[in-house]
């Protein structure tokens, strides 16, 4: 693996690139808390198959931080994704695999810019329209969902940090398996979320998202979507890990609608870390599903 600043749109982004460039590439997308690093166990059981490309996202690790919310409006995100892939060498589209946040910037270059994306993988992520179904609909993933209204708050990124990210830690543990954070890892983290605005500009994601969250029990009218714009025309690939708590399988229910071409694949025994818990059979699974 190796990692180094890119100019993407002029600013600089960290990316990590795993494999021989000649090879076919992968897009590897992370999401909160995350950065690039989070796909060094995938990246190692898939880069004899695949030139695997990480960047830090807008915001995280080493990336360009910019100030304020709108900086991180879902058109920028995507933007600058497209960006990164047309500077690379080699033309023609490319394989995107997005996890939590990322998969939303995946899904956005799949359906918004389909003559970059040949294949779309998922692993416990979120097709817009489903996910804001069950958000308005004040049922199960309503009240999972209730940290998105809290993250959104002002100066929450303050509690977040104190005690050495003491609630940080406890917000994506919550009911699942956090054994693969720890040592040296957590430490690597750490040192990420510390970096000067990180931690504000990485809710700033929550911050400038659309998405609408109901109160538990008061489902709401679902806001206005271009439902017709909002489709995969490519092979889409879904992982799922079984123990996922904080998205529900109720967020993928209808995705069809919109992915007439998926595959699904649950992964038993693991949960929204699954690409840390299983990082093999993640990759494996790929590997049996990509030509």
């Amino acid at each position: 693996m190796q990692g180094a600043f890119e100019s993407v749109k002029g600013r600089p982004f960290f990316v990590r690139r795993w494999g021989d460039p000649s090879l076919p590439r992968l897009l590897l997308l992370h999401g909160f808390p995350e950065y690039g690093g989070a796909w060094h166990d995938v990246a190692k059981s898939l880069n004899q198959r695949f030139h695997c490309i990480a960047p830090d996202q807008r915001g995280f690790g080493q990336s360009w931080t910019p100030e304020g919310v709108e900086a991180y409006g879902a058109s920028h995100l995507i933007d600058d994704m497209v960006a990164l892939i047309g500077t690379d060498a080699m033309t023609g589209p490319i394989s995107v695999f997005g996890h939590d946040w990322g998969a939303a910037i995946a899904y956005g270059l799949a359906m918004f810019h389909p003559g970059l994306v040949d294949r779309l993988i998922i692993a416990n992520g979120v097709h817009p329209v489903p996910f804001q179904r069950a958000l308005a609909a004040g049922g199960a993933q309503t009240t999972a969902s209730q940290y998105i209204t809290w993250l959104r708050q002002p100066g929450v990124e303050d509690d977040l940090s104190a005690n050495g990210f003491e609630k940080l830690q406890q917000l994506f543990a919550t009911h699942m398996d956090m054994s693969w954070l720890s040592g040296t890892r957590l430490q690597d983290y750490k040192v990420e979320w510390s970096r000067p605005g990180r931690l504000r500009a990485m809710l700033n994601w929550y911050r400038a998202s659309p998405l609408v969250v109901a109160t538990p029990g008061q489902p709401i009218a679902i806001p206005p979507l271009p439902l017709t714009r909002l489709k995969v025309p490519q092979p889409h690939l879904l992982l799922w890990g079984d123990g996922d708590t904080a998205l529900l399988p109720e967020t993928t229910q209808g995705l069809e609608e919109f992915a007439p071409d998926l595959t699904r694949i649950t992964l038993p025994g693991c949960d929204h870390w699954l690409h840390h818990q299983k990082p093999e059979e993640v990759a494996q699974a790929i590997l049996d599903w990509h030509p």
